[in-house]
């Protein structure tokens, strides 16, 4: 049954300014007397608005931002605000009273108000490492050399608040607070800030799947906090109770609303536990909300869902979740098949084969509703309404290179033509792609999995790591792998992982840049290939090596047509050629404009592929061709 307070009404979650002082508002059912607690001692009782509902609330007049406070609860506690909006000693200290209006904003506006994935580049950063310092701050001197390379958007990894000096974010336990140790609020702010003055959209990474193991107080409130079905990770939250599904609404609508976020990944959605019990889908109503928030601006909504369920992608009013991308795991694993050559664990059923890419090209996902060998069971939904930009596309993510025995790169175990023809692949299909920090200058910094715990969690995050692990072959059969794998909770392990300026001062490192600035420009301005478009998209095997794709022009426009030629192997002579993609328009003669092996890009430079006597495709290389 629904709380007898309705949402209109309802007052905030957490501590409100305003201007006769501050209200506090706490959700604890079951509980018969709240008590806050103020740093300087002073203490006022709550009262539960409407009897029995759980909700307590207090105005005291006076008090103002940056005070302390923490809740006694029948006696027990002081316990920190579960709906806080800065923890600044970590979530285990004080609360601290915030005010979001407060900020002086720069812009007026956030960038690209027509926002939508199409023609979009994002970039994953973790905010802990992407920098030296680590900081909100630090973060932003960045903002204009990814700006000038063609990304439009930031996508950061959580910053809900997390006990420890570091970690990636995903064990939050205080989720309207952002991470101390990055800065305060208004620096989050600043940093949103600064990167619309950019004309850089950012979205916020957010975890709802599961509740941290340390400084979780939520069960001091209440157990209705937790699910019954338990997440892979550990308690997760209970959506079937009106309570707790609107403070995790009240979250989506204050990151958009109190930071000017462009919108939210949602992590790991297909382990957010959501029974039915409520008639609308906690990601439905989520999506919702967010764009409430967000007004008449148009935010981007992603989803990271291992099952593929296309479900996600479709509006609310037609049975969906009003999500606007997900990420495309399956291209991933086919192109780090072929660059790697390894076959193992959830790589198993990619081949890594012409054909994958070319059906990837086309299709997006490559399972969709057929048996995954891997996970003995039918894998992806049918994709076939969902548009080409809302497959997010990657070759380095987070995870995917912690998934490795040292956090190496794609790029270090492949040799380096191979790699930049699967990299012009990558961006020059109609999936919206997505940079790894580093991974545009060539880093060969590793990405590990670190998390700052106490003893008795940290032994358990070893223990689980290297079980993970053990699931590929190559990593269980290696010598003495539990001494080879780095320790989770080191700062060594942290450090290691943090970029560094004079990276991208290398010879090397200009290359990449090069390489990636230019074919983010094709992206961006050729014609055929900024449509995004897998309609006028056909591909064909040339050879176990080698494969085609066809951009036909629009409306007969013939002159827009394109080829774009991948060898993944060495070069190819063909002489006979019984293939009509390879054709070029009437009136007209292919005409090479790009390929992956210029000089400065480090490249060998390779022949233009027709010749008298049939086809010569150099290779490893990526060649595009226009029609002239």
């Amino acid at each position: 049954m629904r709380d007898s307070i309705s949402r209109s009404t309802k007052p905030p979650l957490g501590a409100t300014v305003n201007p006769a002082g501050v209200q506090f508002h706490l959700w604890t059912p079951h509980t018969k007397q709240v008590e806050l607690l103020l740093e300087d001692g002073r203490r006022h009782p709550l009262r539960d608005q409407e009897e029995e509902t759980g909700h307590f609330l207090l105005e005291v007049p006076g008090l103002k931002a940056g005070c302390r406070y923490r809740y006694v609860v029948d006696g027990r506690g002081p316990f920190p605000d579960p709906a806080s909006r800065f923890q600044p000693e970590g979530p285990h200290g004080w609360s601290e009273v915030i005010d979001p209006s407060s900020y002086p904003w720069t812009t007026r506006e956030w960038p690209r108000n027509d926002f939508q994935l199409a023609g979009q580049v994002l970039y994953e950063l973790h905010l802990g490492t992407f920098t030296q310092e680590g900081t909100y701050r630090a973060a932003e001197r960045e903002f204009k050399r990814l700006r000038d390379l063609g990304v439009t958007v930031l996508e950061i990894m959580p910053v809900h608040e997390f006990s420890g000096e570091f970690g990636w974010g995903y064990d939050g336990v205080a989720f309207f607070a952002p991470y101390h140790r990055y800065g305060r609020p208004d620096d989050l702010r600043h940093m949103v800030d600064a990167a619309h003055t950019e004309g850089l959209a950012v979205l916020l990474d957010v975890v709802y799947n599961h509740f941290g193991p340390d400084g979780n107080y939520f069960g001091e409130y209440s157990r209705q906090y937790f699910s019954k079905q338990a997440s892979d990770w550990g308690s997760a939250p209970n959506f079937d109770n009106d309570s707790v599904r609107d403070y995790f609404l009240e979250n989506v609508a204050a990151w958009i609303r109190e930071y000017r976020l462009d919108g939210l990944r949602f992590d790991a959605t297909q382990a957010i536990v959501d029974s039915g019990h409520c008639e609308e889908h906690i990601l439905a109503a989520m999506s919702q909300r967010a764009r409430e928030a967000a007004g008449n601006r148009k935010i981007i909504l992603i989803s990271e869902c291992e099952r593929q369920w296309a479900h996600q992608l479709k509006p609310v009013d037609e049975g969906g979740h009003g999500l606007d991308g997900m990420w495309n795991d399956d291209l991933h694993h086919s192109m780090i098949v072929r660059l790697t050559g390894r076959r193992e664990a959830y790589y198993s059923d990619h081949a890594g084969k012409p054909q994958e890419f070319i059906s990837a090209a086309k299709y997006g996902v490559l399972f969709q509703g057929q048996y995954y060998c891997w996970q003995k069971a039918a894998r992806g939904t049918d994709c076939r309404r969902v548009k080409p930009w809302q497959w997010i596309t990657f070759l380095e993510n987070h995870d995917q290179v912690a998934n490795t025995l040292l956090g190496t790169r794609p790029k270090t175990q492949s040799n380096p033509g191979m790699y930049r023809a699967m990299a012009a692949y990558w961006l020059l299909t109609p999936g919206t792609p997505m940079f790894f920090m580093g991974q545009e200058y060539g880093t060969e910094r590793p990405f590990l999995y670190f998390s700052d715990q106490k003893a008795e969690i940290l032994d358990k995050v070893r223990c689980g790591r290297l079980t993970f692990l053990k699931q590929f072959p190559s990593i269980r059969d290696t010598e003495n792998v539990a001494q080879l794998v780095p320790d989770p909770g080191s700062p060594e392990t942290f450090q290691k992982c943090k970029l560094a300026h004079e990276d991208r001062t290398t010879e090397e490192a200009t290359r990449y840049c090069t390489f990636f600035r230019d074919l983010l420009q094709l992206r961006r301005e050729d014609p055929s290939i900024a449509r995004q478009y897998q309609s006028t998209l056909d591909g064909a095997v040339l050879s176990d090596d080698c494969f085609v794709l066809r951009y036909f022009g629009e409306n007969e426009q013939q002159r827009l047509d394109r080829l774009l030629l991948i060898n993944l192997g060495p070069t190819l002579k063909l002489e006979y050629l019984p293939e009509p993609l390879l054709a070029p328009p009437e009136h007209t003669e292919w005409t090479m404009i790009w390929n992956s092996e210029r000089p400065e890009y480090g490249g060998s430079s390779v022949v233009f592929p027709i010749t008298e006597s049939g086809w010569e495709i150099s290779g490893p290389a990526a060649i595009l061709l226009a029609a002239a």
